[in-house]
């Protein structure tokens, strides 16, 4: 590759007038680095599927599962991204009295371009998916919940879903227990339940709420007091570590989300820098090719 230094003035200027990005070639680098990730991502789905059985015993662990999705995600996105720019690279048309430095920096920006234009295909594809799935699933969502609201409408007076409710029971609460545990069990048991939804959202219970729950209990069972405060305290802590559990499960997603989403950024990062390497390659080769068939061209003295 000839010099800056050997390029006529003329040569510059022609060269100055030309574009330095041939949307061809890049496009078509994007092209077959999209159809390269959308059979690998089959293909991978149906890999994935015969580790899944409904049979116990017979499906491999979450953590296999998770693990092997993500690095064959990874594989997908480095193994279409260096086809791509490749590609991209071997078809461009040759740059002449250009510097070798300028070669290589334009190279590598197609292969970057395909590699980003590849990206947004699969990402656009992906989201359609994604949201036509999205849609089916609220669409069943909302039948089944306007039938349940439809159910639940006609078999529980509009006063039970009031706010105040809890308050309203505190104030009303009688002196003896055990009357009305005894003369009215379902508006004791629906008590009880507001009593334990109002401490799951204030995030404890009085321990006037747990005596009274206790006698409740007492007067329907015939436990003693310290029996039926036991089974109190045993259903509350049931409660904890359920919530618990639960919170836990949340904070092994959200760990879960945010190495998902750490991975899957250094992977796409990886993959621009092997898009716009192997488009350099590409680029070289098809140079050096081409300088090959005009030497070849040439007559021998």
């Amino acid at each position: 590759m000839s010099s800056i230094e050997d390029v006529p003035a003329e040569a510059l200027a022609v060269e100055s007038s030309k574009p330095a990005i041939v949307w061809g070639p890049i496009i078509g680098g994007g092209l077959a680095a999209t159809g390269i990730t959308l059979i690998l991502l089959l293909l991978g789905s149906g890999v994935g599927l015969t580790m899944v059985s409904p049979w116990s015993g017979q499906s491999s662990s979450a953590t296999t599962i998770g693990v092997t999705a993500a690095i064959w995600l990874v594989v997908v996105q480095w193994l279409s991204s260096a086809i791509g720019g490749y590609l991209t690279g071997r078809l461009r048309t040759k740059w002449v009295e250009v510097h070798s430095d300028e070669v290589f920096f334009r190279d590598t920006a197609h292969g970057f371009l395909s590699w980003a234009l590849a990206t947004v295909f699969v990402a656009g594809f992906l989201a359609s998916s994604l949201t036509s799935l999205a849609g089916a699933s609220l669409n069943a969502v909302g039948q089944v919940a306007e039938t349940a609201g439809s159910l639940a409408a006609s078999a529980t007076p509009a006063t039970s879903a009031d706010s105040t409710a809890y308050f309203t029971d505190a104030l009303l609460r009688p002196t003896k227990v055990s009357d009305r545990a005894q003369s009215d069990d379902r508006a004791a048991a629906a008590e009880i339940s507001r009593i334990l939804l109002q401490s799951a959202a204030s995030g404890q219970i009085p321990d006037g709420d747990k005596s009274y729950i206790a006698a409740i209990i007492s007067a329907r069972t015939g436990l003693s007091d310290a029996d039926a405060r036991n089974r109190v305290d045993t259903v509350l802590k049931q409660i904890d570590d359920a919530k618990s559990t639960a919170k836990e499960a949340a904070d092994k997603a959200r760990k879960t989300g945010a190495t998902t989403a750490l991975v899957g950024s250094l992977s796409l990062l990886v993959g621009a820098f092997i898009a716009s390497a192997a488009a350099a390659l590409g680029g070289r080769q098809r140079d050096e090719e081409e300088d090959l068939l005009v030497a070849a061209r040439q007559p021998r003295r």
